[in-house]
C-alpha cells in the first residue's frame, strides 16, 4: 500500500478491490466472467478534493485505509506494478465498512 505511486486528481479515489475467496455452488466451479464484481475495496489514496461553486474545498468522507462498499461498475481499473486497482469518482463510494 505505501508503494504505490499513483495519485488521484479532484474528486477521485484509489481503491484495491478486496477479493472474496473463489466460490463453488453445488460443486460446479464459476467461470471468471460470470463472477459477480467484488464491491469491497480498501482506500489507497485520495485526490486533492472536489471544489464547490464559491472556490472551496470539500472534504472526503473516506480516509486512506478505510474499507469501503463501491458501486458495481463504476471507476476505471488500472494495472501498476503488477497490482490491480480501481479510480472511482468519490460519489461512486456508496459506504464506509467498520
Amino acid at each position: 500500500m505505501a508503494n504505490c505511486k499513483i495519485q488521484p486528481l479532484g474528486d477521485r479515489v484509489l481503491v484495491q478491490t478486496i477479493e472474496i475467496g473463489e466460490q463453488m455452488k453445488g460443486g460446479i466451479l464459476i467461470p471468471d466472467a460470470a463472477k459477480e464484481k467484488p464491491q469491497q475495496a480498501k482506500v489507497i489514496a485520495l485526490g486533492t478534493g472536489k471544489i464547490d461553486e464559491k472556490g472551496n474545498r470539500v472534504a472526503f468522507d473516506v480516509k486512506v485505509g478505510d474499507t469501503v462498499l463501491t458501486s458495481k461498475y463504476g471507476g476505471t481499473e488500472i494495472k501498476y506494478d503488477d497490482q490491480e486497482y480501481k479510480i472511482l469518482n468519490a460519489s461512486d463510494i456508496l459506504a464506509v465498512i467498520d
